[in-house]
């Protein structure tokens, strides 16, 4: 049997501060600002923090399915993946540092938001609202919360971690 690498458990420092900082970011929302309202605006109208609730996913897209509908695709399948994602982290021996702290980041953003699907009522909390200027015919971005900022930021780390990786490869094969 193979010997466990603590140091595996390092970026799980990232997940749990991702979730604590998403936590308690919706909770003070939850409690100053009253739903559907601002609550500050800064630079003029650019940002504003808002209360708003997403029974929905991204973009509030499936927001009007039947709730036993909702709770199975917005809760149980992304539960499901996080697990399978996890698993991988674990498993896979190719992943390098940046990677891990990235899936980790992705990982308590993923939970973050499931928090709020299995124990708020009200749905996902977001409360970060920044002017799009008509960009892709948007007048503003769909507004988003601190585990949506560290999955996208993450994903991002993800992607450009792998591209990265894959063209070193691909010189070195040439």
């Amino acid at each position: 049997m193979e010997k466990f690498d603590k140091k595996l458990l390092v970026p799980f420092a990232l997940t749990l501060f991702v979730i604590i900082a998403d936590q308690i970011t919706k909770a003070l929302i939850v409690k100053y600002i009253e739903p559907w309202t601002i609550g500050a605006s800064f630079f003029g109208d650019f940002l504003q923090i808002i209360h708003v609730a997403n029974k929905g996913v991204a973009f509030s897209m499936g927001y009007s399915l039947p709730l036993v509908l909702r709770r199975l695709c917005f809760g149980l399948v992304p539960l499901v993946v996080m697990i399978l994602v996890i698993t991988v982290y674990f498993r896979n021996k190719e992943f390098s540092e940046l990677q891990r702290w990235a899936i980790c980041g992705i990982v308590g953003g993923g939970f973050g938001n499931l928090i709020d699907r299995f124990f708020r009522a009200e749905g996902v909390i977001d409360f970060i609202d920044v002017k799009f200027y008509g960009i892709f015919g948007l007048k503003r971005w769909p507004t988003f919360n601190v585990a949506d900022m560290a999955v996208v930021i993450c994903g991002i780390l993800l992607i450009v971690s792998f591209i990265l990786v894959y063209s070193k490869e691909g010189k070195k094969n040439a």
